[in-house]
């Protein structure tokens, strides 16, 4: 196996330290938030990351490797049995509040980086099979309707004051966390509202399947409850919301700031400076190359292995990881990013930016 395949062995990262974490005692609960949000970011403050992309001949072998497809696979079972690890363990006796607050923050790692990243690709997929596998991963963490939501509304209206998931000029992340939270849920539920209208099926049927979500999330907390307990109902809950937070912390990063231009013909096309983008390493080898994320956007369709890098869309001076720890202190997040703002105004044409 090369180097170029080997190195996505680097996202079974997140299930070692959070099985280890689920193991351990006391303060070593708190190992994989300690490394996913303490090692890692202090890492890559000394990469920058490559710039390059795959010539042509790699691109054409990388779209058909099947060994891409079975990595991102194999996350399915993985998060299905740090649920498992992270439920029987909260049966040991005695556990201390610390050591329940580190294993739930670790579940909860496991939730926002394999729940809902992994399941972001193979959302993206065209086969039936793994769009399920999509669906399965997000009832994980309890947000299945990011899958109607991101896919149908999302990348449709993504750097326009239209969508929820894009966090506007001067808006701090706590902010943003109640307005994507609660409007991409409720879009959901309008958008396949809107297909069942045109299809002249009824909203109020098996064929929504935002009511479908609702049951299977609900159905997940009943088994929980009757097999383990109101507690780690509860705390499975609260590592849900966890995830449900890392994925839109990553939504805050991704987009801010950015608009796209309106036209008499409305918005125009989403292109690679919509996006901030970043080549940091170790993050996009965690996140499934996530932080090439202009490309994403600009062709969905994309496999992560083969995402490019472009000159033109605008850089975070780190990865994934400290741009988020960076969000949660406002003040720094806006004294950073509003001087990169100001730079892409000023050096690169056609980037669009809300006032």
């Amino acid at each position: 196996m090369n180097f170029s395949k080997a190195k996505y062995l680097f996202v079974y990262l997140t299930p070692a330290v959070v099985a280890l974490s689920l193991f351990a005692r006391e303060g070593w609960t708190f190992f994989s938030v300690l490394v996913l949000f303490g090692l890692l970011p202090f890492l890559e403050l000394f990469t920058k990351g490559s710039t390059a992309n795959l010539a042509e001949a790699e691109e054409a072998v990388a779209k058909t490797d099947r060994f891409y497809d079975w990595l991102l696979y194999s996350l399915v079972p993985l998060q299905y049995l740090l649920l498992c690890l992270f439920l029987i363990r909260l049966q040991d006796g005695g556990l201390s509040a610390l050591e329940l607050t580190g294993l739930t923050l670790s579940y909860g790692m496991a939730c926002g980086i394999l729940g809902i990243n992994a399941a972001h690709e193979l959302g993206h997929r065209a086969t039936k099979y793994e769009q399920n596998l999509s669906k399965i991963l997000l009832l994980s963490t309890l947000y299945m309707h990011f899958f109607i939501e991101h896919n149908r509304g999302h990348h449709k209206r993504v750097a326009t004051p239209e969508d929820p998931a894009s966090s506007r000029y001067g808006e701090s992340i706590y902010a943003f966390f109640p307005r994507s939270i609660l409007n991409s849920w409720l879009s959901a539920w309008h958008i396949e509202a809107t297909k069942l209208q045109k299809l002249g099926k009824p909203f109020w049927s098996w064929e929504n399947e935002m009511l479908r979500f609702q049951v299977w999330q609900l159905a997940l907390l009943i088994a929980i409850f009757s097999v383990f307990g109101g507690l780690a109902l509860l705390l499975f809950m609260a590592a849900s919301l966890v995830g449900i937070l890392l994925l839109e912390s990553v939504n805050y990063i991704e987009h801010y700031g950015l608009q796209r231009q309106k036209t008499d013909k409305g918005y125009e096309r989403t292109l690679p400076i919509h996006s901030w983008n970043s080549n940091h390493p170790i993050g996009r080898l965690v996140l499934l190359e996530l932080s090439r994320h202009s490309d994403h956007h600009f062709l969905a369709s994309r496999k992560y292995p083969v995402l490019r890098h472009f000159d033109e869309s605008p850089q975070m001076p780190t990865g994934y990881p400290g741009m988020i720890l960076l969000a949660l202190v406002p003040p720094l997040w806006f004294g950073v990013m509003h001087r990169a703002i100001a730079y892409y105004r000023k050096g690169k044409d056609g980037m669009a930016l809300a006032n």
